[in-house]
């Protein structure tokens, strides 16, 4: 007799949380403790009113640049843009090394 057990895979779709996808919660939560500690310092060294602009400013700037990220994918690649032209002849001889400075 064979016994057989669901085998649980997971959520099956990505985590999400208030609009943020995966990785991109631990990037807002970073954004989030990087902005209140540049708030403190700031608030410390040049006083409160600075310190709460500082806050707002680096928490919305922070969650902005985290949203934008986020369009791009979970598995964001480099996408070069622009026309590549690939030399058609690779072997240098090393007297043309020496005349282009290779």
């Amino acid at each position: 007799m064979i016994q057989q057990y669901s085998i649980y895979k997971g959520l099956e779709r990505p985590l999400v949380y208030r609009g943020f996808k995966g990785k991109f919660i631990y990037y807002g939560i970073g954004s989030l403790a990087a902005a209140l500690v540049l708030g403190g310092l700031s608030g410390a060294l040049f006083g409160m009113y600075v310190g709460g602009f500082v806050t707002i400013a680096s928490v919305a700037g922070g969650l902005f640049y985290t949203f934008q990220k986020q369009k791009n994918g979970l598995h964001d690649k480099t996408r070069s843009r622009g026309i590549f032209i690939h030399p058609t002849r690779l072997k240098l001889s090393h007297a043309e090394r020496k005349e282009n400075g290779i």
